[in-house]
């Protein structure tokens, strides 16, 4: 058997990154400076938006936005279940109260007729967390029809969109980056683009844009390289809010600006990764492979999550086991707020509140996919989960699948 392990994360700094960060460590000028205004610029351009704000985590980008639309104590802000917890979390942070909403379950992601629904259902809510899951833009506008961007506007209510699964993404034609309030994303070591940690904002108002660089470092009028590039009293600054300390180093800037430089590479090969799973396990019966509603060139790929249809957790876990011992990593994404422990006792919440990301998550397996996995790795990970999915199958303990024809992928370009 072979056992050399195949991560499900990989990264790999092959570009200019070297390069760019001699530069900056010869510069003597470490922390955030000229080099994070360059890729600040340079990823404004590349997502269409006039202002960037470098931070150094998605999860500071979403603090931010929030901080910057006002949001605070008692105000209710919509957030889907099915996701991580920094985009309930940064609500928290600033005294709100997410409210939690069930996802699509062909997709995971939240809808117009979601977001709709709830709106009707809590007339109060001041903002909308948007996720893009997976590296797919969910609905901000339509060909036809009303869009999220649109009810929320015809309702006043603010949206934030947590991008950290979604560079590059499109939709219709228009980068994911563009559209809401605010956009918020992450440069993690596993994302398509990486500074190791870091994140950016951008976004069209420029109100949010000078508020949110006021509050990354501390609430100060004048960033470190401002006043020590300047001429007269460098050390002299003033304190306009008790802001936070998410500025990004140059040092990880310049990492992001080698990336950036290749990211439509890194996404086409993504792309290919996830070409290759769809050949080889849409005959797998016991398998419901992810559906998108974009273009297949407008999406990320970030995740390519499968959900095994036996009914039952224990399934997933002998699917995993089986995997890891031959060498090759997954994890899940996510085990939806609802269920955790925080989120379930503060807000008294319920599985069946929550049917459809209920149906997601009790089967939900994410397979390794990145820029780096080689044929030969492709291969295997989907011949060792064709086997894994038998071994289950024929387990007398483990419940009957479905039958095949209910598990027919709805993929519409």
């Amino acid at each position: 058997m072979n056992t050399t392990k195949i991560p499900f994360s990989r990264t790999v700094c092959d570009g200019r990154e070297l390069e760019l960060v001699k530069e900056v460590l010869s510069s003597g000028w470490l922390t955030t400076g000229p080099m994070a205004r360059r890729f600040e610029s340079e990823f404004a351009e590349a997502v269409g938006a006039p202002f960037a704000c470098a931070v150094n985590s998605c999860t500071a980008a979403l603090h931010l936005a929030l901080e910057a639309i006002g949001i605070g104590p008692g105000d209710q802000v919509l957030v889907p279940t099915y996701t991580f917890t920094a985009s309930a979390e940064a609500v928290r942070y600033l005294g709100g109260e997410p409210i939690l909403l069930d996802v699509e379950e062909s997709t995971g992601l939240l809808t117009p007729e979601i977001v709709g629904q709830a709106i009707l259902e809590h007339p109060s809510a001041k903002a909308v967390v948007v996720v893009h899951f997976g590296g797919q833009p969910a609905e901000m506008v339509r060909r036809r029809g009303l869009g999220i961007l649109d009810l929320c506007r015809a309702h006043g209510i603010r949206v934030i969109e947590d991008a950290a699964h979604a560079f590059p993404t499109r939709l219709l034609g228009q980068p994911i980056g563009s559209f809401g309030d605010a956009t918020c994303f992450s440069f993690y070591a596993n994302k398509t683009i990486t500074t190791g940690e870091g994140g950016m904002l951008t976004t069209a108002d420029e109100g949010i844009y000078r508020r949110a660089c006021l509050m990354r470092l501390h609430g100060i009028d004048r960033d470190t390289w401002n006043r020590f590039s300047a001429v007269g009293a460098q050390w002299e600054y003033d304190v306009l809010a008790p802001g936070f300390k998410y500025n990004m180093p140059d040092l990880c800037a310049a990492i992001g600006i080698a990336q950036l430089e290749r990211a439509g590479e890194l996404r086409d090969r993504r792309q290919e990764c996830a070409e290759h799973y769809f050949r080889e396990l849409e005959g797998v019966a016991e398998l419901k492979l992810p559906a998108f509603r974009c273009l297949p060139e407008e999406h990320a790929w970030h995740l390519f999550p499968v959900v095994l249809n036996f009914g039952v957790e224990a399934a997933r876990h002998q699917v995993i086991q089986h995997l890891n011992g031959c060498g090759i990593g997954t994890s899940v994404h996510y085990k939806p707020l609802h269920r955790m422990t925080y989120y379930r006792d503060r807000y008294q919440l319920t599985p069946a509140a929550f049917p459809n990301a209920e149906r997601i998550w009790s089967g939900c397996i994410s397979l390794p996919l990145h820029a780096w996995l080689s044929n030969d790795e492709l291969f295997r990970i989907t011949s060792t989960l064709q086997d894994a999915v038998a071994q289950v199958r024929s387990n007398p303990l483990i419940a009957v699948p479905v039958r095949a024809e209910a598990l027919s992928v709805s993929r519409q370009g």
